[in-house]
């Protein structure tokens, strides 16, 4: 294929190239995605789609060049050549959130030939907080439950949603680098964590964000109706105070709130199952090789915590498949009146 024509191919190539195949052979539906760390999600996604007459290829925006990226998937090198057997799925960053305040957004929200996480990023849903003591057992061998994931999180969204609020609300406007996304991760840090003192890390938060919330209403003292009405708005688009850290920025939560505290705890479950083999070994030798044994089974957290699966039942990963098979049924319907209307035509023909 000459080079040009390869970054230019369109649904419409692909679609088609399907029709030159013969009645038995599969459809192909081209999904294209951001970077190298998004083709397994999306290939675990889509796979639970496919059957004996279609099947997804996962790409990246171009085969002649290492160009990446949100931007380049919908604006630049894929754009407006969606259609049903070229698709686009991407991370929903704040462009769900904002609604059509940018191009990028109205891109996501309005086509139907571009599908994406819901929550800000897959760091997200890797760090849903029902599965993260499955990724405790899963890096440590160890089912003790010696922290609340889930309630600790809990607490954690209810602290920042009035500064989230605030972050969507800007970013809504042309003056959003007055509140960059940037400026919120600085102020919802928790900073060192320990099991000990994860109390009193909520609490900075809530401190610090109380304090920022109190500065954006002086600076915006005629926002507070757009304020409480983007409030209600996003509880519907699925954020609510228990899960705002689904909507954080991904690397964020992941870099420096997940991991780190995924970390404490699964050192000190290493601790307490290596201390239960020194105390139950009947001699030297056997406590060494127990111990050998255990330090070769267990696994690093962080690559673990990126192995997770635990999210598939979670409220937007649901939505994110619903958003799929509505686009498939709509494919086989519109491929139903069409050929039920080529009958009809050579039915009036003879």
């Amino acid at each position: 294929m000459p080079k040009r024509l390869k970054d230019n191919l369109t649904s419409d190539y692909f679609s088609a190239a399907n029709q030159m195949k013969s009645k038995a052979a599969r459809r192909r539906v081209v999904a294209y995605v951001e970077s190298y760390d998004d083709v397994f999600f999306w290939r675990m996604v889509l796979s639970g789609f496919e059957n004996e007459k279609m099947y997804f290829e996962v790409m990246l925006p171009s085969k002649v060049n290492l160009s990446k990226g949100k931007k380049q998937v919908l604006m630049n090198l894929v754009g407006d050549n969606l259609g049903e057997d070229m698709i686009a799925c991407v991370d929903a960053d704040y462009d769900f959130l904002i609604q059509g305040a940018t191009k990028t957004s109205e891109k996501i929200i309005s086509s139907p030939y571009v599908f994406h996480t819901y929550v800000y990023a897959i760091e997200n849903f890797q760090c849903y907080a029902p599965s993260l003591h499955n990724v405790c057992v899963m890096a440590t061998l160890n089912d003790h439950s010696v922290f609340d994931f889930q309630a600790y999180l809990r607490e954690y969204s209810k602290a920042i949603f009035p500064l989230f609020v605030w972050s969507i609300w800007y970013y809504r406007r042309p003056n959003f680098s007055e509140f960059s996304i940037s400026d919120f991760n600085r102020v919802i840090e928790v900073g060192h964590f320990t099991i000990q003192n994860a109390a009193e890390g909520l609490a900075r938060v809530r401190h610090k964000v109380g304090r920022r919330v109190i500065q954006l209403q002086n600076q915006n003292p005629d926002a507070k109706e757009t304020y409480l009405a983007l409030k209600e708005e996003l509880k519907t688009l699925g954020v609510t105070p228990d899960t705002t850290y689904l909507y954080v920025q991904g690397h964020h939560l992941h870099d420096s709130i997940v991991a780190p505290m995924l970390t404490k705890v699964c050192d000190r479950l290493r601790r307490e199952r290596e201390n239960e083999i020194r105390s139950k070994a009947v001699h030297g030798t056997q406590m060494r090789n127990e111990l050998s044994c255990y330090d070769h089974s267990v696994e690093n957290v962080n690559s673990m915590l990126k192995k997770n699966l635990g999210y598939v039942s979670s409220a937007p990963y649901l939505r994110l498949k619903n958003d799929i098979q509505r686009y498939l049924e709509k494919h086989e319907n519109d491929t139903r009146q069409q050929r039920d209307s080529l009958l009809v035509e050579k039915a009036q023909v003879s």
